[in-house]
């Protein structure tokens, strides 16, 4: 029992280490400017690549990815921030979603696909700048890009870009598969109405296919009644008178 709790008291001890370790660390970066940095205008879109939401290099490592994620969890976590709780939970589910992202083999690899495609992009652009350079005879001056952090931001710009394409393009096919599965299913409407109309209509008359009959029996049978009567009163032959006795 002592040694359980021991155990337990040694690791809440080592956690709390860490917390703090972590709030050194991060001086600059406190839980209230990652609270604001995950939830401010635009990062609906921002929020879309997981690199950026964790502030990690698309080519670091899963476990170097594991540290930061564990990081900015503790940093936002609602329990640490109880005077801004509600949207300390949205920037710590926002974490985790991006978390899980990289965690998964699968979502990872379709990220970094995107990654080295802003890459491709970007290397592409600068190669037409260059071009249009040596076209220009300015090969001497260099591009922007050639300083390593402005072609760093620039691939930053274009994969942020490119995850916001694609967001687009999920919305879009949402959208119109949502509209495909309405219009079929009115249409599955009308056309359970049209079979409940033509059902409806089947059922009255069949149910007034029997008065129909005994309408016209009755009708032929009147019409027989009377047809007898007037036999009987055309053949009415009066008696002949007896001859007078004298």
């Amino acid at each position: 029992m002592s040694s359980t709790t021991s155990s337990g008291k040694e690791s809440f001890e080592d956690f709390y280490t860490e917390v703090k370790e972590i709030e050194k660390r991060d001086s600059v970066l406190t839980p209230k400017q990652q609270i604001e940095r995950l939830l401010r205008p635009g990062s609906t879109y921002f929020n879309l690549n997981p690199f950026e939401v964790l502030q990690v290099d698309p080519e670091n490592t899963l476990d170097e990815i594991k540290k930061k994620y564990r990081r900015l969890s503790i940093l936002v976590h609602p329990d640490k921030n109880i005077d801004d709780s509600e949207r300390a939970q949205q920037a710590f589910e926002i974490i985790n979603r991006a978390w899980k992202t990289l965690e998964n083999e699968e979502t990872r690899k379709k990220s970094l696909d995107i990654y080295e495609e802003a890459k491709e992009r970007t290397d592409h652009m600068i190669e037409q700048k260059r071009k249009k350079q040596k076209k220009d005879g300015k090969v001497t001056e260099g591009i922007p890009e050639d300083d390593p952090d402005k072609y760093k931001h620039a691939v930053y710009v274009m994969t942020m870009k490119l995850f916001a394409d694609m967001e687009r393009k999920r919305q879009h096919l949402e959208t119109r598969d949502m509209e495909e599965r309405k219009r079929k299913r009115e249409a599955e409407i009308d056309q359970e109405e049209q079979m409940s109309l033509e059902k409806e209509w089947a059922k009255n008359f069949e149910e007034s296919r029997q008065n129909r009959v005994d309408s016209w029996k009755s009708f032929q049978s009147g019409s027989g009644k009377k047809e007898k009567k007037k036999k009987k009163i055309m053949g009415f032959k009066p008696p002949k008178p007896k001859p007078e006795s004298r």
